[in-house]
């Protein structure tokens, strides 16, 4: 796929857009003022491989806990998310936040607008512009009568010449819906007419299983047309499992691809003879957190009429049979298993590649 070339923008120790990788972001979940507890979560986000992490400043208790993160072990850019006090905003640029996320039309008049960019000028710093369907102005509500992609993208560019206005170009667009349509419309528009580099993600997606999909689907559609910079799976979860979905979507398009597991395995047929779901859902349980130092593709495969031949390109896999299976090597059967042994020889067999 041809990716859209964007600005490259500079946050923290990473960069967003141009040639810089697509970085997967999260949000921490805990009270910004407790430090502890923010500080914990962003090193567990960070120990499944979060690129960037942003946290809530609705108050100065959050700005001294922005302090304390950028002076201690923590890697990762931290991002402000700021709502209607640009006081907080400034007070971020200068505790150290990495980028500022606003709404510039929902933080006061021009003075207030031009002090945010002043501070953040002065830091070096982007600002994210986040519009959603709940911050849209009233005119442009009245005029596409609901919060279409449209809609939703001539938001964005409003907000952003509120920038332009003070010479302010170090822009990153963070456009969502909870629509999964309007989500991509916006961001197609939005590629077409900046150079900004684009934020994706499907707001308030649902719970792991319809969140997942959804985000699936939104990003994945604009990523594979090139669209996107920077992503996150926002799910009613655990903070870490957007990372590892983000992760996923992108191992899933062929965007990145990490050293571990992949599991290949089929959706089982009146010939399967083993508890394959069974083995399979235990197999990705027990090899979740196994470290290899390359990518090895994991076929689990119900029979052996197909198996080894659909899964040929595997690295390795397990064929199954009635009360056992066939392990295969690249296509090649190397002997059979007891069923009960299946999952403890195919991992001894993974270890030593």
């Amino acid at each position: 796929m041809e990716r859209r070339i964007s600005k490259k923008i500079k946050v923290g120790n990473i960069y967003i857009g141009g040639d810089s990788k697509i970085s997967v972001q999260s949000m921490t979940n805990t009270d910004s003022a407790d430090f502890d507890a923010t500080y914990g979560q962003i090193k567990k986000l960070e120990s499944v491989g979060c690129d960037i992490v942003r946290m809530t400043v609705p108050d100065m208790e959050a700005v001294k806990t922005i302090y304390r993160l950028k002076n201690s072990d923590i890697n990762i850019p931290i991002v402000a998310d700021i709502h209607f006090d640009y006081k907080m905003a400034i007070e971020a640029a200068y505790a150290g936040a990495d980028k500022i996320r606003i709404n510039p039309g929902n933080i006061g008049d021009e003075d207030r607008v031009k002090a945010v960019v002043e501070a953040c000028n002065s830091k070096n710093i982007p600002i994210r512009i986040g519009v959603n369907s709940g911050s849209l102005e009233k005119s442009i509500l009245e005029k596409y009568g609901r919060p279409s992609g449209e809609a939703l993208a001539e938001s964005a560019l409003y907000h952003a010449s509120l920038l332009e206005k003070s010479d302010f170009t170090n822009i990153i667009f963070a456009v969502k819906s909870s629509r999964v349509a309007d989500m991509i419309t916006a961001n197609r528009i939005l590629a077409e007419k900046t150079e900004y580099p684009l934020h994706l993600g499907v707001t308030e997606a649902g719970t792991v299983h319809k969140g997942v999909i959804k985000s699936a689907a939104g990003i994945g559609s604009l990523l594979l047309d090139g669209i996107g910079d920077t992503i996150r799976v926002s799910l009613t979860a655990e903070p870490t499992e957007e990372v590892r979905e983000g992760k996923a979507i992108l191992s899933s398009l062929g965007i990145v691809e990490e050293n571990g597991i992949n599991i290949i395995s089929c959706p089982t047929c009146g010939r399967t003879k083993i508890d394959l779901i069974g083995i399979a859902n235990e197999f990705e349980k027990r090899t979740a957190d196994l470290k290899v130092s390359k990518k090895i593709d994991v076929a689990i495969m119900g029979c052996i009429v197909n198996g080894p031949g659909e899964a040929r390109e595997c690295d390795i896999g397990i064929a199954g049979g009635i009360g056992e299976a066939v392990l295969f090597k690249k296509g090649q059967i190397v002997r059979k298993i007891d069923e009960n042994r299946i999952i403890d020889e195919l991992i001894e067999e993974i270890k030593r590649m």
